[in-house]
Parts: structure tokens; sequence; C-alpha cells
């Protein structure tokens, strides 16, 4: 069972860290195509090494720019998905991410006809399947994988608990417990993609991490 201040460690993380990175994108995540696309395309561009803020900036640009599903950014030009990514201030990978964001649309659209559950559908709800054929899609790694499902996991009960290897930094980092079992022990079902969000913010920055525990320890 989790201890009091475990518990009031993963409170404080919540309320002042736990947004999505999903809802930071203005993605409203449901399990329909276009706010499934538009995680991924979200995923792809968090998996980058740049802030997430950046990346966040550069998916509503493009979402804003009307690359909102993988048919528009399929029909959108090369030059029109540089200059979304521009706007967003994602300049350091922008010419090899627009590249990247067409084929990936084009396969899923090949693939899957546009729909990401069809996707989980050929995985069999297998979790690590869904790893694998996210990994087949142009631009999606390991890492764009991980941050796809851990938010995913929101609207897709069968990847849940998902806490990945970077969210379990931030555990350690504010004296959680280091599996996904025992972390989702400490909030509600329908928190895990916060949670794990915020434990992701608590890995990256040491002053989130300070933030939690002066708030829960005080």
């Amino acid at each position: 069972m989790p201890t009091a201040t475990e518990r009031a460690r993963a409170d404080a993380l919540l309320t002042g860290h736990g947004q999505t990175y999903a809802r930071e994108a203005g993605v409203k995540l449901r399990d329909t195509p276009q706010p499934l696309y538009q995680l991924l395309v979200l995923a792809h561009l968090l998996s980058a090494r740049i802030r997430a803020s950046v990346a966040t900036d550069a998916a509503r640009a493009l979402f804003d720019d009307g690359m909102r599903n993988p048919k528009r950014m399929s029909k959108a030009t090369w030059q029109q998905r540089v200059d979304a990514l521009g706007k967003g201030h994602y300049r350091r990978y922008d010419e090899r991410t627009a590249t990247q964001l067409g084929e990936a649309a084009d396969q899923l659209l090949e693939r899957y006809g546009g729909d990401l559950r069809k996707l989980r559908d050929a995985a069999c709800g297998d979790v690590d399947e869904c790893k694998r054929l996210l990994r087949e899609l142009p631009g999606i790694g390991p890492a764009g994988a991980d941050i796809f499902l851990r938010e995913a996991q929101g609207v897709w009960p069968e990847a849940s608990p998902y806490f990945d290897s970077k969210a379990l930094q931030g555990a350690a980092r504010l004296g959680l417990p280091t599996s996904p079992s025992a972390i989702a022990r400490l909030v509600k079902k329908n928190e895990y993609p916060a949670l794990a969000a915020g434990l992701v913010r608590s890995a990256l920055d040491k002053r989130v991490a300070d933030d939690v525990t002066a708030r829960a320890d005080s």
C-alpha cells in the first residue's frame, strides 16, 4: 500500500504539474481517428531533443494550418509543413520532420485507412505489438511510441498502466515507487496520463521535483 507521503507527493504532482502534453497542445483526446492522429504527431515532435514547449507549439501550428488528420497532412506540401513547424520555432529538425510527417501520414492511410484504432486492432490490444507497429511509422522511434502510449492510455485502457522509463525516472526523483503497478496505486485510473506527464516533467526538470516535495512535505 502507498504511504501517506507517497500519496501526498502524487497529489501535489497532479495539482501542480499534471497537465498532459496532449492538453497542452490543444488536443482533446478521444478514441476517435483525428485526436489520436494529433497525439501521434505530438509524440513524433516531442521525441526529438528539443524543449517540450517548442514541440507542443509546433503541433498547434500544424493543426492551426489545417494538418489535423493524415489526409490533410499528406496533401500539404513539404514547404507548408516546414513553414508550420517554423511558426512553432521547431527549426532544428524542421526539414527532416516535415518529410517524416508526410511519409508517416501516407503509410498510416495506406495501412490503416488513417485510423490508429485499426493499428491497435491489428495488435489485438497487445501493448508490445502496438509499440512495434507504431515504430514502423516514419519518425516514430522507441521514445515516440512510449509518449503516444503514455498519453493514449486514458482512452486505450488496454495499454494502462503505462509508465515508461522516463516516467519511472521521475518517480525515482520524487521518492515514489518505480514499478508501473505500484505507481498506478497512487491515483485513480483516469489520472494515469496526467500522473505520467507530471512524472516526466519531474525527470526532465529537478525544479519540478523540488516544488512537489516542498508542497507535499510542508
